[in-house]
């Protein structure tokens, strides 16, 4: 008579129902045991870390959960395959993928502890020495480490995993010319960006113009830098044109020139002209956000419809230029109607002449 515990005692691949579920088992509950492991683990370190006066352990504790749980998981998922039996060439392949996956999560803990490190290292440099560079620097040696380790992490976990590397490598041959060949732009991308790192002709924060987009930049990484322009708009320039282009640093100008052109009626009398350009030296010289700098006042040009004065002045570098800008041509336009000067509108003056008409008794 056959009984429900008979069922597992059938086998399926060379194991009985009974045996996989217990790998099943063993992988379900080292799964929902990991947490609680890395909860009691990180308990005790915290009491040791509350001693200390750096606060590096403490951010490295936090940072490494994540690595730490896929560990022990894979750990429980190794003890459970060594419940079950496989043939030769399955357990072959099973064993290269732990190695393989043990070699990615040591190089996922070691990146945590790397960013860690690299963050506090520029963080305790900024405080003695702050600078804008400093945020552009920690973006670009975290993305350089984590490369980096994670290449030798999968280079480490494939050898280590039975594959030869080499022959690998050598293998994609032409497919591996063709790649470098179609990366061409990629690469130059990034070695825009490593000179845009070493010359440092812009921060993050700076507002610049490259050729035609004016904007503050937001982010600068290794193949590209995102500038806001003044509309909002979101702009991605590949940092290849930082090297064959050239750049405008509107941040670090001393200070910030407006060139205005004010055009006077052409009746306006030779002494009111005169008057004009008083009243223009005297804003300029009594206005705060303009610059000590002595503006350029003088009569230009005759245009079609005005007589034109050019009014170059300059603004304080820590003035907001729009108010200045403001502010100067409210006093213009106040100062201009008292003195009654006025702007010329575009018009245009025509002529007509009459001609008699012939005597009909002289024709006669």
């Amino acid at each position: 008579m056959h009984t429900p515990l008979d069922f597992l005692q059938k086998k399926f691949y060379k194991n009985t129902v009974e045996d996989w579920l217990i790998a099943f088992g063993i992988i379900v509950l080292t799964i929902l045991l990991a947490r609680v492991i890395y909860w009691l683990f990180s308990k005790a370190l915290k009491k040791f870390t509350k001693n200390t006066t750096s606060e590096v352990d403490d951010l490295i504790l936090s940072k490494i959960d994540t690595p730490v749980i896929l560990g022990i998981i894979l750990i429980g998922f190794r003890f459970a395959i060594e419940q079950l039996t496989f043939s030769r060439a399955v357990e072959n392949y099973l064993q290269r993928g732990f190695v393989f996956m043990t070699a990615l999560a040591g190089t996922w803990f070691l990146t945590r502890i790397a960013r860690v490190l690299i963050e506090q290292y520029f963080k305790k440099n900024a405080q003695t020495d702050p600078s804008p560079h400093d945020m552009q620097m920690i973006g670009l040696a975290n993305r350089a480490t984590v490369i980096i380790l994670w290449l030798i992490g999968i280079v480490w976990g494939l050898n280590n995993a039975g594959f030869d590397v080499g022959a690998l490598i050598a293998g994609l041959g032409i497919g591996g010319i063709a790649l470098a060949l179609a990366a061409q732009d990629t690469v130059k991308n990034i070695i825009g960006g490593i000179i845009v790192f070493l010359d440092k002709p812009f921060y993050v924060g700076d507002v610049v113009k490259v050729k035609d987009i004016e904007g503050a930049v937001v982010y600068t990484g290794i193949r590209s830098t995102r500038i806001r322009t003044g509309a909002g708009r979101l702009i991605t320039i590949p940092n290849a044109q930082f090297t064959d282009s050239a750049i405008e640093n509107i941040t670090l100008e001393p200070s910030k020139r407006i060139v205005l052109y004010l055009g006077l009626v052409y009746e306006t009398p030779i002494e009111k002209i005169d008057e004009a350009i008083e009243i223009l030296r005297d804003i300029a010289a009594n206005t705060k956000a303009i610059n000590l700098q002595k503006p350029i006042i003088f009569l230009e040009k005759f245009n079609q419809s005005s007589i034109d004065i050019n009014f170059t002045y300059y603004i304080r570098k820590q003035s907001e230029i729009h108010d200045a800008q403001t502010e100067v041509n409210k006093q213009i336009l106040k100062r201009f109607a008292d003195a009654g000067l006025d702007f010329a509108y575009p018009t245009q003056t025509s002529y007509s002449k009459e001609i008699a008409a012939p005597n009909k008794d002289v024709a006669k």
